[in-house]
């Protein structure tokens, strides 16, 4: 298959969580445990964000981050906390493939350069937290969604594409974690304004969500909730697709 099927998981202190709306983290497991899990389940990629690091001025944990790059069988991106090149260093360092950045986006591009000088596009992400506001327009958050940046959308995809970032994780907050389908309207929106890979993320449940975003424009799909619960009591589950569906709907 083309299309990567990327499972993101949430960091919050020593646990992963799930958050709908950006809001009211929910326990769902152990970190180890859940990488053993997604390894039998032959999961393409991994996006581990910790929420809790940049909202609190915190250093990644770099014991966990270890950890788990060191129990993943599958390329591993990490996003949190980093506001400096010796963190991103010391992360490459564990064994992890790529840094997922937002906050450095806006206020860092020498950063972002220089991360891309040293250890090429393809290891730098950048990921857009975006709502939509009372009247439609399209808005963009760091820090965990606390944070609103006083930048249009086609603003910061101009910087993006100046940067030459690696890839894009378009993750819609209003989407998240509701299982309600992709915001198709914003990926279209990113797909025709930028050059590097778009990844979809927030609101799947679905592998039909997944063929509907290719359709838009997306290069990659990310999950989260589709892949922890389960039923509409969101009993805790981990799962993943079956390949041979996948392969029936996707490039």
């Amino acid at each position: 298959m083309k299309t990567r099927i990327i499972t993101v998981l949430l960091l919050k202190e020593q646990g992963l969580v799930k958050t709908i709306r950006f809001k009211d983290p929910t326990y769902v497991g152990d970190p180890i445990n859940t990488i053993r899990i997604f390894n039998e389940k032959e999961v393409d990629e991994i996006v581990l964000l910790d929420i809790g690091a940049t909202p609190a001025g915190a250093e990644p944990n770099y014991r966990m981050i270890q950890d788990i790059a060191g129990e993943a069988f599958m390329p591993v991106g990490y996003g949190g906390g980093i506001t400096s090149f010796e963190q991103a260093k010391r992360i490459f360092e564990t064994g992890i493939e790529k840094v997922v950045l937002n906050a450095a986006m806006f206020d860092q591009p020498a950063l972002i350069e220089r991360l891309i000088g040293v250890y090429g596009a393809q290891a730098v992400v950048a990921c857009l937290d975006v709502r939509k506001n009372f009247f439609g327009r399209y808005e963009l958050y760091s820090h965990g969604g606390k944070r609103k940046r006083p930048v249009s959308l086609d603003e910061h995809l101009a910087a993006l594409r100046r940067l030459n970032v690696g890839e894009v994780i378009v993750n819609s907050m209003d989407r998240d974690g509701t299982m309600s389908g992709y915001d198709l309207a914003l990926l279209r929106h990113v797909t025709e304004r930028v050059e590097a890979p778009v990844v979809a993320c927030g609101g799947a449940s679905t592998v039909e969500d997944f063929k509907q975003a290719v359709d838009a424009g997306a290069s990659a799909v990310a999950a989260g909730s589709m892949f922890v619960f389960r039923g509409k009591h969101r009993a805790v589950l981990i799962s993943y697709p079956e390949r041979k569906l996948l392969t029936q709907l996707l490039p």
